[in-house]
């Protein structure tokens, strides 16, 4: 159908604005000054005076304008699959352009994190899934201000255990998750958006606008002194994860779009939530420490006694 086949065009269109965007930021942000979400305004200040680092931020914004075509033409979760095909073309990008590489045990794991969002995508009744198009204000904000406040807490959490000065570097994956969070709550709004364009009057009495404000605000600062810590191709297929399955467990309910009924797909959407879950319990929180020389001491460096 033309709509679907303009669906997922913007789909992929959005895939490639992200990764080009994510990969963009995280080189200029290793070129600038240590940022820190204590400091947002210095963080800004650095930030803007980048011009790789706008010609990223445009490239993502942009990416946003493309999910709006997206969920106007295609459910919520159908959504999801194609935008987790993103991680492959940003995995090549980070290698390529960052000199980023992956350990065994990550490239397992991400695997196995693309096969749970595939299962909740193989969820979905094939040719009966409704598009919806609102849902009643009470409940998105049900549903968005815990996980804003859970995603906050999380992110303060991690900052928390990074400022011990002997703990291990971080992998990124607790910033993934709490940034995850506040993307998938800014995906939920803009699904909402798209529903009520062009009636710009009642897109501004919805909670939609005040939430992808918020979301914007906070997750920019958030995501700029992640990413200039952690490698790109851990913490964004983490955070895509989040985001990802949020969207389309809880944006499926919220619009009431088509939910599985037959058990064979209620198990398939069970299986792949509960085996992301596990997957990002279970990955590396830590970069291994870089490994020392011993030295001699001083009494090998001493001359024998006869």
């Amino acid at each position: 159908m033309p709509a679907v086949a303009w669906g997922v065009g913007a789909a992929l269109l959005a895939n490639t604005l992200y990764s080009v965007g994510f990969v963009l930021e995280k080189r200029a942000l290793t070129a600038l000054p240590e940022v820190s979400v204590r400091r947002p305004v210095r963080l800004l200040r650095h930030v803007v005076t980048s011009p790789l680092w706008l010609a990223g931020s445009v490239a993502l914004a942009s990416g946003f304008g493309a999910q709006l075509a997206v969920y106007r033409t295609l459910p919520i979760a159908a959504a999801q699959g194609i935008f987790v095909s993103g991680l492959v073309l940003l995995l090549l990008l980070s290698a390529r352009l960052l000199g980023e590489r992956t350990s065994g045990r990550e490239r397992y794991a991400i695997g196995a994190i693309l096969a749970a969002l595939l299962m909740v995508v193989l969820s979905l009744r094939q040719g009966g899934d409704t598009i919806g198009g609102g849902a009643p204000a009470p409940l998105i904000l049900t549903v968005c201000l815990p996980s804003l406040a859970a995603g906050l807490y999380l992110y303060a959490a991690a900052e928390r255990r990074a400022r011990h000065r002997h703990r291990m570097p971080t992998t990124g994956v607790e910033y993934g998750v709490a940034v995850g969070l506040l993307y998938g709550v800014s995906s939920l709004a803009i699904k909402g958006a798209s529903g009520l364009l062009p009636d710009i009057p009642r897109l501004f009495a919805s909670p939609y606008p005040y939430l992808l404000l918020c979301t914007g605000a906070c997750g920019l600062v958030m995501s700029q002194a992640a990413l200039q810590r952690c490698r790109a191709s851990l913490i964004v297929p983490v955070c895509t994860t989040v985001t990802c399955l949020f969207t389309a467990v809880l944006g499926t309910l919220a619009f009431g779009e088509s939910l599985p009924h037959e058990p064979a797909r209620l198990a398939l959407r069970v299986t792949g939530t509960a085996l992301a879950v596990v997957v990002l319990l279970l990955m590396p929180k830590h970069d291994a420490a870089p490994s020392v020389e011993p030295t001699a001491t001083p009494r090998e460096l001493m001359p024998h006694e006869p």
